[in-house]
């Protein structure tokens, strides 16, 4: 049977259907510009069909069913116009009769409206392209060759010019490759506008082809006609960012992220930001302390936010550790602390996801390893500067935010403002650090339990009646899709979690970062024992936690989580009670004050040296050549340091005090000679009688 309207191909020449009419159809020659109707047998068609000789192929106007012109446009007014000529003889069910299609043709022509070759020109179009009014359409789509390359011969291609003097430039094959050199180079690869290449293009030029007026060189808009018709939409946009932008921001995107997650669990999303608010001090107001850091853990299938941080730690693995064990355990404490009442809301129970998409800087290296091998966890990385591979949880930071951006006191806007009356920001603030806290676990409790999501990518075998809100979604998958949640112990999850240090041992005990510990098991081993040969390792691994130096956890088998609690001894009792960012900072500053007594301790040590080098010089310059043997010399060794001995012990000997020589006595008057006493009775007796 064949059908209206159906292209065969006999012997590489196509006919389409028109008609079927019993036992014969009328066809008509889709490659002959002066084909009629004519008839074939449906016998003898089905003949050639089961030879082979005939096939049914596709129809080369097919498009042309598709084409919708605008109403009252030009193409429109044309099909429209011819089809009312035509329709007397292509509406006639006997139109395939010679007698009945010249009868129509002569009343057609006898009207005036058009000329004979024109009117046949347009019912071979109406038969040959699908017998629709489409057919009738204008090929305007062909005017001008749009697209195609023009050949360049001996004349320059475009209009004349009108204003400037000159011809113009031929744009041949060596002109291209120019163009295209240049483009490539300072267009694409370094971001040139056109006007700035084509500077470049004319010093090139004059290089290549001396002495050329400047009217006959290639113009700007020569230049730019090649780049708009050779390089596509793509390349321009690429070319237009950088790479990294365009991965991004601009790239295509061909997925979502929930179709590689399977059920809650499959895929956990980490990342931080910096909250846009100025928060105060818990104890004083008026206190500005900056802006806190956020971690979001986040489930992809669901978009169940599982655990977060809220702090000032910089965004690294201190902070993403904490989020992460949140994450991975149990979360009523937090609610308790924070007054949150749990009554209308039961939080799934916490587990252990199957793979862990981070930022490479947080993530990355030994620290994980523990996670990663223990607890079969697929730790996934970032590329560099690819924010867009963790889509949901950069979202959710947008969501979370939107609760107090916007009427928050200390709201971060943009840079401060000094001038025309700005004002800072920083001193805005008026949310604690606890009330901050208060507000976005809130808004957590609010994004997973109550607000339904309008932009979830629903997978085809999730119910209508499901609602679009993350603990729904999560409860759904663990009954529905494959379970990826793993249970684990609170304190083994911490461990695990906790960064990894090398430590060495001595007899002092386990040092890590300078402080050193012990523990019951390293004792009774001899690792502290000081032997020559104590069994104790050159180097353990241990488990440190930054904010509590008092214990840090030692692997004492290779290939086993199994570890010890090494407490911090005596030796380093100064570091008991800090936390590891004291105990660096603590030592970086003796650090520093010893450097500086070390600089002063270098200058006298190199006057001392200077004084012990002239001092030895001095004594050889002074020694004279011996006269003795070495024999005599060595047989007066005893002699010489008992001599030695002598004056040593003479010198030590205490000095006795010789008595000082009586002062010379000067007298006023003549003394007498006699040495008796004087008398005096006279002169205090004399009563002044005589």
């Amino acid at each position: 049977m064949f059908q209206v309207n159906e292209v065969l191909n006999l012997q590489d020449k196509l006919y389409r259907i028109l008609v079927s009419i019993e036992r014969h159809v009328v066809w008509i020659s889709l490659d002959d510009s002066k084909a009629l109707p004519d008839f074939a047998r449906i016998e003898q068609l089905n003949d050639l069909l089961l030879q082979e000789k005939m096939t049914r192929v596709d129809d080369p106007y097919e498009y042309v069913q598709s084409l919708l012109p605008e109403e009252g446009s030009k193409d429109a007014a044309i099909r429209d116009k011819n089809y009312l000529v035509i329709s007397p003889l292509v509406e006639d069910p006997q139109f395939y009769v010679k007698k009945v299609r010249t009868k129509h043709i002569a009343e057609i022509l006898a009207t005036g409206k058009v000329s004979r070759p024109y009117l046949y020109k347009l019912i071979r179009r109406y038969w040959q392209r699908g017998q629709t009014p489409n057919a009738l359409l204008p090929d305007y789509k062909n005017s001008g060759a749009k697209g195609t390359k023009r050949t360049v011969k001996d004349k320059k291609l475009g209009r004349p010019r009108v204003y400037m003097e000159g011809t113009g430039a031929l744009i041949d094959e060596k002109t291209e490759k120019l163009f295209r050199i240049v483009i490539d180079k300072y267009v694409l690869n370094k971001n040139f506008t056109i006007a700035r290449a084509h500077r470049r293009l004319k010093k090139l030029y004059e290089q290549l082809f001396p002495n050329v007026a400047e009217s006959e060189k290639p113009t700007k808009r020569q230049m730019g006609y090649f780049f708009e018709r050779e390089y596509s939409h793509v390349e321009k946009v690429r070319a237009a960012v950088p790479d990294i932008i365009y991965q991004k921001d601009i790239r295509p995107l061909l997925s979502t992220a929930t179709t590689q997650a399977l059920g809650p669990g499959s895929r956990y999303e980490i990342d931080a930001t910096i909250a846009d608010v100025i928060l105060v001090a818990n104890h004083d107001r008026n206190q500005p302390v900056g802006r806190p850091t956020v971690y979001i853990v986040i489930d992809v299938f669901s978009r169940f936010i599982v655990g977060w941080y809220i702090g000032f730690e910089n965004p690294s693995y201190v902070a993403a550790f904490q989020a992460l064990h949140l994450a991975l355990t149990d979360k009523s404490h937090i609610f308790s602390d924070l007054a949150i009442d749990t009554n209308s809301f039961s939080w799934p129970a916490a587990g252990l996801p199957e793979a862990i998409l981070a930022d490479r800087g947080e993530l990355q290296g030994h620290q994980i390893e523990g996670l990663e091998s223990s607890h079969k966890i697929r730790i996934e990385n970032t590329p560099p500067y690819r924010g867009d591979a963790k889509g949901i949880v950069e979202q959710r930071f947008r969501t979370l935010q939107a609760e107090f951006k916007g009427f928050t006191p200390g709201e971060v806007i943009g840079p401060t403002v000094k001038k025309r009356g700005g004002k800072n920001y920083w001193l805005d603030g008026t949310l604690t650090v606890s009330e901050f806290t208060e507000i976005i676990v809130s808004s957590i409790v609010m994004r997973n339990f109550i607000d339904p999501m309008t932009k979830y990518d629903r997978a085809k075998d999730m119910p209508a009646a499901l609602p679009s809100i993350p603990v729904h979604l999560w409860n759904w998958g663990l009954q529905n899709r494959t379970g990826r949640l793993r249970k684990a112990s609170t304190e083994t999850v911490r461990i695990a979690l906790l960064p990894r240090a090398k430590a060495s041992a001595s007899v002092q005990g386990i040092c890590v970062f300078g402080v050193y510990y012990s523990s019951p098991e390293i004792i009774e081993l001899g690792w502290m024992h000081r032997s020559g040969k104590s069994p104790r390792p050159e180097a353990v691994d241990v488990a440190y936690d930054p904010d509590f130096a008092n214990e840090v956890y030692l692997f004492h088998t290779k290939g086993n989580r199994d570890h010890w609690v090494c407490r911090i001894s005596d030796v380093s009792r100064e570091f008991r009670g800090s936390s590891f960012w004291e105990v660096w900072r603590k030592q970086s500053l003796t650090k520093i004050q010893a450097s500086k007594y070390w600089l002063e301790a270098d200058k006298v040590r190199n006057q001392h040296e200077e004084r012990v080098e002239e001092i030895i010089s001095s004594a050889i310059k002074q020694t004279p050549r011996p006269t003795a043997t070495n024999t005599e010399r060595m047989r007066g060794v005893s002699s010489a340091r008992t001599e030695q001995l002598e004056k040593e012990r003479e010198n030590r000997r205490p000095t006795v005090a010789k008595k000082n020589q009586p002062s010379k006595v000067v007298h006023l008057t003549q003394p007498d000679d006699n040495d008796d006493y004087p008398d005096f009775e006279d002169e205090l007796f004399d009563d002044g009688d005589d």
